[in-house]
């Protein structure tokens, strides 16, 4: 028996004035509890995989291996290396705590535990850097699956590729994850990532800095959140954002934290004055709160495309999320809240120590 723990944080994108840009990784984690049975050479499961799942959205999710998301990334990744289904009997019970479609990471979670869960079950060795790119040519946008994968305050881009790799990074994405046709010849010949795909960069975080994330009791699909955004926008509005997102990474890494420098730098003009439409009350809401009238805040900001709120704080965070959560019920949207710590340490593989040998022993 091989048994191991693969645990992703979730995370908060679009920090800020940080839109597709700056991510952060929190301290609720998807976890995955791989068991594979190495004394059995045959299976009747479906691509030998058996899923279970306690947590988020337990009614919806799907325990099919073709259409789970967390296996389907991974077949995607082990395809594109030969091998067409999972060990004999793989057995994964999934444990996921974070809310789904809330704008917390959940598919960002669910697409890097896929790519690490297909490096160990087959034994590719692959980077963390490659994992990236497989990661990317599934969830487009680097800054929650970099926070995931990597952990951490960081930021993103995506590098400018040739024109060959281009083609294959904008394949769409119905081809890189099939829809559910066929047991093992479907996706029979994935297209592998371009390399180097997306870059990212680790900032500073001061250790006093913490996260209230006040998350409604809706969905705010991703897909919808982007069609509200304008084709093109005003250059003065450009401006404000790059300005204050040069400097946020400085101002949140700095300690004792500035309460009035993080709250002026993590303004936006980009994506939540679009995004009003989609979640009641959303600017009266961000403007409710100010470092003066709640001491120890030191911003807010929309996490992700939303619902979620998330406010930084020093103290007084129950005051600071009761308030927020009054300002919902204005709008008779109910909440919860969550407070949560920055995860260093990313996306993370533990062997069971019963395990006689894995394939990447250890934790890391």
């Amino acid at each position: 028996m091989v048994s191991f723990l693969i645990k992703t944080p979730c995370s908060s994108a679009n920090i800020g004035p940080g839109f597709d840009a700056i991510g952060l990784a929190l301290s609720l984690y998807l976890e995955l509890h791989v068991h594979i049975k190495t004394n059995q050479i045959s299976s009747d499961r479906p691509l030998n995989c058996v899923i279970t799942y306690e947590g988020q959205g337990q009614e919806d999710v799907s325990l099919d291996p073709e259409v789970n998301l967390i296996t389907r990334v991974a077949l995607y990744v082990l395809r594109c290396h030969n091998q067409r289904a999972f060990p004999v009997e793989t057995n994964i019970h999934i444990v996921n705590p974070i809310h789904l479609g809330r704008g917390l990471g959940s598919s960002g979670a669910a697409v890097c535990a896929g790519t690490f869960l297909a490096n160990e079950v087959g034994k590719l060795c692959l980077s963390r850097a490659r994992l990236l790119d497989y990661c990317l040519m599934v969830e487009r946008h680097p800054d929650n699956v970099a926070a995931a994968l990597y952990g951490g305050f960081v930021g993103t881009y995506l590098n400018e590729l040739a024109p060959g790799d281009v083609e294959r990074l904008e394949i769409p994405l119905s081809e890189v994850l099939p829809e559910p046709a066929g047991g093992v010849d479907t996706g029979l010949s994935p297209p592998e990532p371009p390399l180097n795909i997306g870059h990212y960069t680790k900032f500073q975080w001061a250790k006093e800095i913490k996260c209230v994330a006040v998350i409604p009791q809706f969905e705010v699909p991703t897909a919808k959140a982007r069609e509200v955004l304008p084709e093109k926008y005003d250059r003065a509005d450009v401006v404000f954002n790059i300005q204050r997102s040069s400097l946020l990474p400085v101002a949140l890494g700095q300690s004792p934290p500035d309460p009035e420098f993080i709250y002026l730098s993590m303004q936006d003009k980009i994506h939540q004055p679009y995004r009003k439409t989609l979640i009641p009350g959303l600017t009266e809401i961000l403007q409710s709160v100010t470092p003066k009238s709640h001491p120890g805040l030191l911003g807010i900001c929309l996490s992700g495309a939303g619902p979620t709120i998330l406010a930084l704080a020093t103290e007084n965070f129950d005051h600071i999320a009761n308030h927020l959560i009054e300002q919902f019920k204005k709008e008779n949207i109910h909440c919860i809240w969550e407070l949560l710590t920055p995860a260093e340490d990313g996306t993370t593989v533990t062997y069971d120590s019963t395990t006689p040998t894995g394939p990447l022993s250890g934790k890391r």
